[in-house]
């Protein structure tokens, strides 16, 4: 099985946006190698694609992936304990 990935939908221009970061560099750090963190920022042609795809019309939006799967969707700004509790049991 794969690991989960965690998809951040985000602006330059979006102020919640940029608390996001800091709180998705401390999951990261939790959690290491375990879980993928992907920034997507919804204004870059190449993510186009996946924001349309992912239905995303609020930044930050965070979704959380596993297998291809949507295993949780987050909209605004998300803290790194709740983020950790949805992604340890998608920890293989």
């Amino acid at each position: 099985m794969s690991k989960p990935v965690l998809l951040d939908f985000s602006a330059t221009w979006c102020g919640p946006c940029k608390r996001q970061g800091p709180i998705l560099e401390e999951v990261k750090t939790r959690m290491g190698d375990s879980v993928e963190i992907r920034e997507l920022d919804v204004d870059e042609a190449e993510n186009r694609e996946m924001t349309k795809k992912c239905q995303i019309r609020v930044v930050p939006t965070l979704v959380i992936l596993k297998d291809g799967e949507v295993k949780q969707r987050l909209e605004g700004v998300t803290g790194a304990d709740e983020l950790e509790a949805y992604l340890r049991p998608l920890v293989d």
